[in-house]
């Protein structure tokens, strides 16, 4: 089966009648038309086998109040913060009001003790693609306590494959995972993939070494953010119809580029804001222009083409407090400790709680009718750990 083809017939028969292109939609029947093409190909996009068995991941809601108090400390000062692990979701969402700003946070820090966040639904794709064309090991790099190598790692033991990490501070082939993908005329789909280590090795016995790019920054990676996507845009979740600004902090870029594709193609009033903590804003727009460009060779060129895409699919914003990436700043191991105290949510310093200070400026500038902020939880606990080390004596007595 073609699955990284847009169905061409259907692609064809919406040029024809003039509906392919948002701005030619003039009519209830052109929408309706419209929308059936975008679910056929999502579906046929997505029909694969994956590394997770569901997409499913819990919402929370959390409430911002302030203190009855004159005196202002720490990053959040005045504030606090409460949560509902059972929020109402979907529809009810609608009629939501409070008289404190509130925000959610998509929890897909609890998908893995290890392999969580956005790096979990980055393997959600790539991990049986590279089992489908019988790799054998998986190289790939990051700096020292990267989650995304830890992720890797925790992620290939448990299929079988072996895993080699190079971390900054002559047997077998060795090939670029996108060169692999190049090389097929259809996205291999994982369907036909041999789970077994006998099978992974080539006819001479040579094993295949397979590497990955730090941060997994593939433009096949955006298959997972979609199925990401598309399961949160349910009706008994977050619906279809609502706009939300979703908050997602950027490493490589990858995750925000692939939710805001995923709500371009599903035709979803979604928009993303994605703080940026290791690269320049031209960098970041060089990375959002090369995933488009490979995920139209590699999957959806027909739709994305007739789309009118604006300069900036992805609105990319400086963290409040600019810094060198990976500097931890005064006050902040102490804020993710209030985060953690008060709502349970585990946060690091130097990535979600980037993205968490910017919902919360984000939520307490929300009009009632204005867009839903939704904050995006990319993971990356595990380098709590590394913190840990770093900051003792933050971390030897655990006070809010």
């Amino acid at each position: 089966m073609k699955l990284h083809h847009w169905p061409r017939s259907s692609v064809i028969a919406a040029k024809r009648n003039g509906v392919l292109s948002r701005n030619s939609v003039n009519n209830s029947q052109d929408a309706s038309q419209l929308k059936l093409c975008l679910e056929e190909s999502v579906s046929k996009l997505l029909n694969r086998r994956w590394t997770l068995e569901n997409p499913d991941t819990k919402v929370h809601q959390i409430t911002v109040s302030m203190k009855e108090t004159t005196s202002r400390s720490g990053i959040f000062g005045n504030v606090n913060f409460s949560i509902d692990a059972y929020p109402k979701l979907g529809d009810a969402m609608l009629d939501e009001r409070g008289k404190d700003p509130l925000f959610y946070v998509v929890r897909d820090d609890l998908l893995h003790p290890f392999v969580n966040g956005n790096k979990a639904r980055k393997l959600d794709v790539l991990l049986p693609i590279i089992e489908d064309c019988l790799g054998t090991d998986v190289v790939t790099c990051g700096g020292c306590q990267s989650a995304h190598t830890a992720a890797v790692a925790v992620s290939c033991a448990e299929r079988g494959l072996r895993s080699h990490l190079l971390l900054r501070g002559p047997n077998g082939s060795v090939v670029w995972l996108n060169d692999i993908i190049d090389s097929f005329t259809d996205l291999p789909s994982g369907t036909n993939c041999m789970q077994t280590n006998a099978n992974r090795s080539t006819e001479d016995g040579t094993r295949k070494v397979v590497i990955v790019k730090e941060g997994a920054g593939d433009a096949v990676a955006l298959f997972g953010i979609i199925r990401q996507v598309k399961y949160l845009s349910q009706s008994h979740i977050l619906g279809k119809k609502r706009p939300y600004n979703f908050v997602i902090d950027a490493g490589t870029g990858t995750t925000a580029v692939g939710f805001a594709l995923g709500a371009l193609i599903l035709g979803l009033p979604w928009k993303v804001t994605s703080v940026m903590l290791a690269d320049t804003l031209d960098g970041y727009k060089k990375q959002e222009k090369r995933l488009i460009s490979d995920f139209k060779r590699y999957a959806a060129s027909d739709l994305i083409s007739n789309y009118e895409l604006k300069n900036d699919l992805v609105q990319w914003v400086h963290r409040e407090t600019p810094r060198k990436f990976g500097n931890v700043m005064e006050g902040e191991i102490k804020a993710c400790q209030q985060v953690a105290n008060q709502t349970g949510v585990p946060v690091d310093p130097i990535y979600t709680l980037a993205a968490w200070e910017l919902a919360v400026r984000l939520s307490q500038q929300q009009s009632d009718k204005g867009a839903k902020v939704v904050m995006l939880h990319t993971g990356g606990t595990l380098g709590m750990f590394g913190l840990a080390q770093r900051y003792k004596s933050y971390f030897s007595t655990l006070k809010g």
